[in-house]
């Protein structure tokens, strides 16, 4: 399905250089941001404490929160537990108090508001689940990486691995700059929605290699730039109504999922927008400098015939 065709190719590639030099900038500062402010982790990476509370009738969660807010917390993780009337409240470890002075504190200030508030269970999560869920989270970054690389490595060929790749962590590599630079909060939620944007952007890489290599079977005379241009250029329709949709779903989880889904539909959308600009711009200007050619992609066959028959050796 197409809204629209471009008839005309569009030159990508003869601008690829000034894109690429605005991706690298853009790359350096999310590193140095990552190295001098760090990533604002959340409960679940630091430790702290994490209550289960229980009202009488539906708990109204942004009053809850605005509570809690009172006594000093900035982020704190609100949502609902099992049921509307269950609350469960991730507090961050805090120098002065241990778990058990935290409860106490939360609950009588959630008393003063609803006095039918009670406390249905107290757990304390300690540093040493954090750096096991930190360690495990960068193993499941590594494994996906490895996994794309080998997968494009069988299905395309090796550059296209190796473009695919930088491109991907070129795009979480932002991700995270911006979550350095703005200190929100980096919950289990936003890693799960990087990997999804590894995922997602590997599907976009994807699709444009295989239109690529579709060119370099129908139009032989065309140079390799011209191969990649009108690949790109060949499936921006498809590009705008796959990610258009994905994108409103998003934004919806972003507008009116609370602050739950916050960070984690704000991750998937700078994801999004990223991943589009690196599989169009960074992954193929770097198969392209790699030297991707029509010999990569398309297998030579070599037929027993007359050598001086202009059919022998064709490419199939």
């Amino acid at each position: 399905m197409e809204f629209f065709r471009i008839r005309k190719t569009i030159p990508f590639m003869r601008h690829a250089l000034v894109l690429n030099a605005v991706s690298f900038l853009t790359f350096a500062l999310a590193v140095f941001f990552l190295f001098h402010r760090g990533l604002h982790l959340s409960v679940e990476f630091t430790g702290g404490t994490v209550m289960e509370v229980a009202y009488e009738q539906s708990a109204d969660i942004g009053k809850v929160r605005e509570t809690i807010g009172t006594l000093g917390y900035q982020e704190v993780l609100v949502q609902a537990y099992g049921s509307s009337r269950d609350v469960q409240i991730r507090l961050p470890a805090r120098k002065d108090m241990n778990a058990t002075q935290q409860s106490d504190q939360v609950v009588q200030a959630l008393k003063a508001v609803d006095p039918g508030v009670t406390l249905r269970g107290v757990e304390f999560v300690g540093p040493q689940v954090g750096e096991e869920l930190t360690t495990n989270g960068l193993k499941a970054l590594a494994m996906v990486v490895i996994g794309i690389m080998v997968y494009l490595a069988f299905r395309f060929e090796w550059k296209f691995a190796v473009s695919t790749v930088l491109a991907n962590l070129h795009d979480v590599v932002i991700i995270l700059g911006f979550f350095a630079f703005f200190q929100w909060e980096f919950s289990l939620a936003v890693l799960a929605a990087v990997l999804a944007v590894l995922g997602y952007s590997v599907n976009e890489s994807v699709v444009i290699f295989d239109r690529v290599r579709e060119n370099f079977r129908r139009y032989r005379k065309l140079t390799t730039q011209e191969v990649i241009d009108s690949a790109i250029t060949s499936t921006i329709s498809r590009t705008i109504i796959t990610h258009g949709s994905t994108q409103l779903v998003v934004l919806s989880m972003f507008f009116f999922g609370g602050p739950t889904l916050h960070y984690f539909a704000l991750a998937l959308t700078i994801g999004i927008c990223f991943g589009i600009y690196s599989s169009c711009f960074v992954a193929a200007a770097i198969a392209m400098w790699l030297g991707v050619k029509r010999e990569d992609l398309v297998k030579v066959a070599r037929k027993d015939e007359d050598p001086n028959d202009p059919n022998s050796g064709a490419v199939v």
